[in-house]
């Protein structure tokens, strides 16, 4: 059985460029300065992993006006949908393969009390 780790995309996994997909994950298209208030990061950090988002296929920017202003628009091309939803479920995958319920020592853990003593205390 192969862990779902390995179907993570390391591209996506960077924080920064997850939340940016999954803020596109959730519309169309969006501006860039939606994208950059709701990512919560300045214009070049965006700037910067929009491109390496773009540079792989997942990411289309779009340029144009609003009236006589520059805008600049992000969409998840379709492939960037796949990926993202396919990171998604590795992510799920991970955290449902360990059924809630375990107790530490089920997992072979040593107990708290055990585990807080300080060794200098033991005789």
């Amino acid at each position: 059985m192969t862990h779902p780790r390995h179907a993570l995309d390391e591209v996506i996994h960077s924080p920064v460029r997850f939340s940016i997909m999954a803020t596109l994950a959730a519309a169309d298209k969006a501006e860039f300065a939606y994208v950059r208030d709701t990512v919560e990061v300045s214009d070049p950090v965006l700037s910067k992993q929009a491109a390496t988002l773009e540079k792989t296929g997942y990411v289309k920017i779009t340029k144009g006006y609003v009236g006589k202003r520059p805008r600049t628009w992000l969409s998840l091309t379709a492939r960037g949908r796949r990926a993202y939803t396919a990171h998604v479920e590795a992510l799920r995958a991970i955290t449902e393969r360990m059924p809630p319920e375990k107790s530490q020592r089920d997992l072979g853990q040593p107990r708290s009390e055990t585990r807080d003593r300080d060794p200098r205390d033991t005789p």
